[in-house]
């Protein structure tokens, strides 16, 4: 088919909710026809977070969780053929990505985790579904992530601007696209983006985000508590890296704040905004870029935006809405445009980014 329909599924580290696109995937273009997400249930973030780290009767709780989440991904997808009135038939295939529920990959048995049953998607949809993309490419030496950058360069690569792709969800990644094509991506996870600021605001105002980043600016950045954030063996490894919740959580969260206890609540919250954009600009700060192309949740922080702008003030910094693509959705585009590279047996991670030995064919696959 010259036009194939797939459906992209993804929930990401900040649980905002269950992201789903039906996109077009024509040779290298991608066109989002119809979008939706669904909100999670507060039982199930409170599970999620529950099983993030190791504690008792998890894996009776992760089964369930696992079916939980199964039944709600099918759902979404459900609800978007419906939204679009379109046909079960008309899609190739969907492409989950499940919850992350744990990312070791530097553990002595590198090891990651996503569920949402894609038994259950597949069933109950009627569609194909792949699903599992992370540890094919950990069996191949790899992280496992980021997997997106090998779409950001079929969409975003230029010959003419060095681009930076900034995804801000609950933990920042960026691609580094290079104008000149002899050069490899380079993509990695920079540290925090939402995750931290929507824990704070949550625990001091029982609010699940900080809307716009308003609470965030009425704050002042403290020097010393960002430099100590900063202090992090994590900020000076060399890529390939990625992270996750696991590490960056509450628990790492509390010990730095311990070491500051006078500090104002809106100033915690203006330092966690300046800390997610000094992670990320002091890594970029080291490659060619010409634009900054955001998307994720935290493409709506527009204090996190003014400062992206005020650390790197050469830099064109824009949402990916200025390139056609709405940036809620890229993620979830990005796993529909994996699958349609599992269908095809067409490899879906890039070595130079995950750190694998090989190209790989990712995921498996779920037949309707």
């Amino acid at each position: 088919m010259a036009d194939d329909l797939y459906i992209g599924l993804m929930s990401g580290t900040s649980l905002d909710g269950i992201d789903a696109a039906l996109v077009q995937l024509n040779g290298d273009q991608a066109t989002v026809l119809d979008s939706l997400c669904v909100s999670l249930p507060v039982q199930l973030k409170d599970e999620i977070k529950f099983l993030v780290n190791p504690a008792e009767q998890e894996i009776n709780r992760l089964m369930t969780l696992d079916i939980q989440l199964g039944k709600l991904f099918a759902q979404t997808a459900n609800q978007l053929l419906e939204k679009t009135a379109t046909k079960k038939e008309q899609v190739i295939a969907i492409g989950s990505h499940g919850q992350t529920i744990r990312h070791w990959p530097t553990a002595e048995h590198a090891s990651t985790l996503q569920i949402a049953d894609p038994n259950i998607i597949a069933e109950q949809t009627g569609i194909t579904t792949v699903a599992d993309f992370r540890r094919r490419d950990m069996a191949a030496g790899g992280q496992g992530a980021p997997l997106v950058p090998a779409f950001h360069e079929k969409l975003f690569r230029d010959k003419t601007k060095n681009r930076v792709i900034l995804n801000l969800g609950g933990i920042a990644n960026v691609t580094l696209l290079a104008a000149d094509p002899g050069i490899p991506v380079t993509g990695f996870d920079t540290g925090p983006a939402n995750t931290l600021m929507n824990h704070w605001i949550g625990q001091q105002q029982n609010k699940s985000y900080d809307e716009n980043g308003k609470w965030a600016a009425s704050g002042k950045v403290d020097d010393a508590f960002l430099t100590h954030l900063l202090d992090d063996d994590y900020f000076q490894l060399s890529p390939p890296k990625s992270t996750g919740t696991e590490y960056f959580n509450a628990h790492w969260f509390a010990q730095k704040l311990g070491a500051f206890p006078s500090l104002a609540a809106e100033d915690v919250q203006a330092c966690l905004a300046a800390f997610t954009v000094k992670s990320i600009t002091d890594t970029i700060s080291h490659y060619p870029a010409d634009e900054i192309i955001v998307c994720g949740g935290g493409v709506h922080n527009s204090f996190i935006l003014q400062l992206l702008k005020e650390y790197m003030p050469a830099v064109t910094v824009n949402s990916s809405e200025a390139y056609g693509l709405n940036p809620d959705y890229i993620e979830a585009t990005a796993f529909a445009w994996l699958a349609k590279q599992t269908m095809e047996h067409k490899p879906g991670n890039l070595p130079e980014v995950t750190g694998a030995k090989r190209k790989v064919i990712l995921g498996g696959i779920y037949y309707k």
